[in-house]
Formats: structure tokens, C-alpha cells, sequence
């Protein structure tokens, strides 16, 4: 056999084996891929409640009371919300996954706190993505032999399957997905180290299959991109996003028992993204949120060139034309409306990308304020 033929057969028998490691590698990449392991390309093909019992989803992004950044979570009401014949609703896991965590709560926060007797559950689906479940009322038979009790909380190590049931509730449910490998864009994610994983919560429509996501799309009062809802608004060197009192230990606060008292959000409403919404942590004497009387200037076109901004504080209603929502029922379109009371006026000013000053006066009307007291104070990312 002549030597050029010898080279011929070596390099031929060499391209073989290139190629045949190239497809093991190619066939596990697609492998690593087809279970989502650690990427948001996941599809759940189980719904996590039984969605032809729930009537209407608020979306994430919302703000009330003591939740005065925008709410990490969703929350899916029931009909007869809020009345003893509430629906009955099956909980179940979207995807096969380990329970890791199960608190028995007996405190709702806020700051006029109240008793509950549900728990919170987390759902571990792969190596990065989690499902939180808050104000089950009732845990699975499986579950329930391992709740910690009343006020309790406890590390667990419990397997669940795609569509297994592992509790039920009635009235409304909170839930969100964790990605460890999503982060959202806030400026300063140190900041939210009282909750670190709210920097990882993307949208939970896009986790499930088609049928589900449209199914969950039909019953969600937001109707625009994304419509399960959105936490971050921060934009740097501009007035729109969540800001924390300086020296407040941004998220966590400085009181755990009033963590929020020193949030204060300029975003937009999660129902109705085109109105701008005030979330402040202490007004007075409690958190509060407004909107802002003519919905201008947009806090996302307000930067360090900008002198005193003034925005007058109004209390507001969800309208669909002329008819105002009753907050019972599924209504899509939704729009608010400002009232015509001022509640107060804040003043705010940027003095830096990540600085910005606030003073706020509770009953005062815009038309006398045209400057900071020694009342101000300082607000950082």
C-alpha cells in the first residue's frame, strides 16, 4: 500500500471519529435542552390550578398597602371571592419537581396585620427554576403529614409529579416562578437582598404550553405585553423605578415588622400600564399608593437634568367605559380614572443617576409647594 494511500485511509478513519464525537456532543446538548435544565425555554404541560375554577388573575406588579414595590406574584381568584361560597379550587405541581420548603403562616404583614392559618410552598423543577405558592389553604394528603405546624417553617425533601394535586384553596392564591437564570434589571440588585429572589422573577405565562398560557392570557385582567405582569421598571439616571431611603438597608428595612416603610415606587399600574403610579411606604402613618393628578410628566423622561419635579397625589378607581370595576369580576380593558380630592403632593428631584431627593406632604395641594424643607429626604437605588 503506497504511503499517500496510507494518509488517505488515517484522515478518512480521523474525520469518522470527529464526527462521531461532535453528534455525543450535539445529541447532549440537545439532551441538556430537552430537559430545560437551567433555561427559561421550559414548558410546563400541567396548569398549577385547576383553571376553569378560577375566575379572573391579577397580574404581577401590583401594589397595595404594605406591598409598595411591585408584587413579586400573581394571584388567581376564585368565584364568589371573598364570600363563604367561594370556590374550592385543586392546587397542583406544573412539572415533576421536589417540595423543599412548607411554612404553616399564622400572620399576614402589612400594617394592620391580621391572622391567617395557610401555608407557602416551594416546588424546586430543575436546578434553577422554582414554583412559589402562598396562601394554600389546604396541603395534600401527602403534605399534611409533614406540616410543621402553626407559625412554623421547615426545609423538606418531598417529590411531586407533573399535575399531582398538593393542596386546595378558596378565595385567592398567590404564585411565582423563580429563574435563577433570568435577572431582571434592576440598578442596584444588592438592594433586594431582604428577598433575593425577586431579581429572579420572570413572567410565569411564558413557562407553560400554548393551551395553558392562552387559557391563563383569557382570565388575566392585564392585556398588555407581558401580560402576566412585570416588577422592574428601573431605568438609570431616570426618576422611574423603586427607590429606598438611604441608610433603610434597601429591601429589608431597617424594622422587620415594617420592612417597607422606607420603599417608595414610581411606576406604572400593572392593570393599566399607561397610568403612573406613587407606591410610598410611610404616608403619615402607613403605606399608600396614588395616582398622579393628569398623569404627567412620565417619570421615565425625568433625569438629572431636571429641576423639582411636583406630582399632586390622587386617590383613583379601575373603570371599562363609564362603568366602575367591582373588583368581583373578569373585566379586560380596564383604565383608571383620577379622583378629584388631592390626598397630598410629593416633590421629588433627581440629584444623581442613583440618587434622588423626596419630601412628601400629606393635604397639601401642588399650587403652594414650590420647594424642599428640612424635611427632605434622601432615596437611593
Amino acid at each position: 500500500m503506497g504511503m499517500k494511500k496510507r494518509y488517505l485511509i488515517i484522515f478518512s478513519i480521523l474525520v469518522i471519529l470527529i464526527l462521531i464525537f461532535s453528534g455525543c456532543s450535539t445529541n447532549q446538548k440537545n439532551s441538556n435542552e430537552n430537559n430545560n435544565d437551567g433555561n427559561n425555554s421550559i414548558a410546563f404541560n400541567y396548569p398549577h390550578f385547576d383553571l376553569e375554577k378560577v375566575y379572573y388573575i391579577l397580574p404581577m406588579g401590583g401594589m397595595t398597602g404594605a406591598h409598595v414595590t411591585p408584587i413579586d406574584h400573581q394571584y388567581y381568584i376564585s368565584y364568589n371571592y371573598g364570600s363563604e361560597e367561594a370556590s374550592n379550587i385543586d392546587v397542583y405541581s406544573p412539572s415533576d419537581g421536589i417540595v423543599t420548603s412548607i411554612q404553616h403562616m399564622d400572620i399576614a404583614a402589612g400594617d394592620s396585620p391580621f391572622p391567617v392559618d395557610d401555608f407557602r410552598l416551594t416546588i424546586q423543577h430543575t436546578s434553577t427554576i422554582y414554583s412559589y405558592y402562598i396562601h394554600v389553604d389546604e396541603l395534600s394528603k401527602k403534605l399534611s403529614t409533614i406540616d410543621p405546624g402553626l407559625g412554623k417553617y421547615a426545609s423538606v425533601n418531598v417529590e411531586v409529579s407533573a399535575g399531582e394535586i398538593i393542596g386546595r384553596y378558596s378565595g385567592s392564591v398567590d404564585y411565582n416562578i423563580v429563574d435563577e437564570n433570568v435577572n431582571l434589571s434592576f440598578i442596584n440588585p444588592t438592594s433586594y437582598m431582604g428577598e433575593p429572589w425577586k431579581i429572579h422573577c420572570p413572567d410565569p405565562f411564558d413557562y407553560f404550553n400554548d393551551e395553558i398560557k392562552n387559557q391563563m392570557i383569557g382570565k388575566c385582567l392585564r392585556t398588555e405585553e407581558p401580560i402576566g405582569g412585570k416588577i422592574c421598571y428601573d431605568i438609570d439616571g431616570r426618576l422611574v423605578g423603586t427607590w429606598f431611603e438611604e441608610g433603610t438597608n434597601g429591601y429589608g428595612g431597617v424594622d422587620p415588622n415594617r420592612y417597607w416603610a422606607g420603599h417608595l415606587s414610581i411606576v406604572y399600574d400593572s392593570i393599566d400600564p399607561d397610568a403612573i403610579i406613587i407606591s410610598i411606604g410611610r404616608f403619615i402613618d402607613t403605606a399608600q399608593q396614588f395616582a398622579v393628578k393628569n398623569n404627567s410628566p412620565d417619570p421615565a423622561d425625568i433625569s438629572v437634568d431636571d429641576r423639582l419635579v411636583i406630582y399632586e397625589l390622587v386617590d383613583y378607581e379601575y373603570y371599562k367605559n363609564d362603568i366602575i370595576w367591582d373588583r368581583e369580576s373578569l373585566v379586560q380593558g380596564l383604565k383608571i380614572k383620577e379622583g378629584k380630592s388631592p390626598r397630598g403632593t410629593i416633590l421629588l428631584q433627581m440629584l444623581g443617576q442613583q440618587k434622588l431627593k423626596v419630601e412628601i406632604f400629606p393635604n397639601e395641594t401642588s399650587e403652594i409647594l414650590t420647594s424642599f424643607t428640612k424635611n427632605a429626604k434622601i432615596y437611593v437605588r
